[in-house]
């Protein structure tokens, strides 16, 4: 573990990545997942960020990295366990946002939320990323509830007081070629069967940024 710039970083890419593949899989996303940037531009518009101390729940390297020049302190904190498990760690009212990718409140657990919002400064904002589906990812994964029940008026997340903003993101490869050979070898027949049917080296992708203001009060913004 090294600390630079007012981050605690860690080796490992912890919530880089939306799911568990093999080693290469795994570098191979990495680099081809949203290479245009758009998820943390999307959580600097609904923080924002900048200048501000921010708690980061099972951050990556690459997460903390996309934060190092713009928050103004950052602290990772473990992934939880499971819903209802969240434990920040820092003191009540002692930061302006915490931010999820992927790594956390699961279905919006209250004790998760009751949580954040006691770390939380009293204009502080939670800011969870999730998949959205309605994309090609999607057909990979099978039936989630991120792709339905959550995003749903009456689901977890926008019954707790959340806005969700969608990102229109991809995975974009080098070539066709690189693609095929990544989506055969990570998700075989499934992701063979995928491969065949896109003509570009690129899959769509959509993220769900869901976001609220301590206590459940959501900024007019969409």
């Amino acid at each position: 573990m090294r600390i630079r710039r007012g981050i605690v970083a860690y080796s490992a890419a912890v919530a880089d990545l939306p799911l568990m593949l093999p080693g290469p899989y795994a570098d191979a996303l990495l680099g081809a997942l949203d290479v245009e940037g758009k998820i943390p531009r999307a959580l600097e518009a609904l923080g924002p960020l900048a200048g501000r101390g921010v708690a980061v729940v099972g951050g990556g390297s690459r997460e903390l990295a996309d934060l190092a020049g713009v928050a103004g302190h950052v602290t990772r904190v473990s992934a939880p366990a499971g819903p209802g498990s969240l434990a920040l760690g820092v003191p009540s009212e002692s930061v302006d946002a915490v931010v999820a990718r992927w790594s956390a409140f699961d279905g919006a657990d209250p004790r998760d939320l009751a949580e954040a919002d006691r770390a939380l400064r009293p204009d502080g904002r939670l800011l969870v990323v999730h998949d959205y589906g309605r994309d090609d990812v999607s057909r990979l994964r099978g039936d989630l509830p991120a792709y339905g029940l959550w995003s749903r008026r009456d689901g977890p997340f926008l019954s707790a007081g959340f806005r969700i903003r969608v990102v229109h993101c991809f995975w974009t490869f080098a070539s066709l070629e690189a693609m095929t050979a990544f989506l055969s070898g990570g998700f075989g027949e499934v992701g063979a069967a995928l491969a065949a049917t896109l003509k570009r080296p690129r899959l769509s992708y959509n993220v769900a940024v869901y976001h609220r203001t301590r206590g459940g009060a959501a900024q007019p913004t969409g």
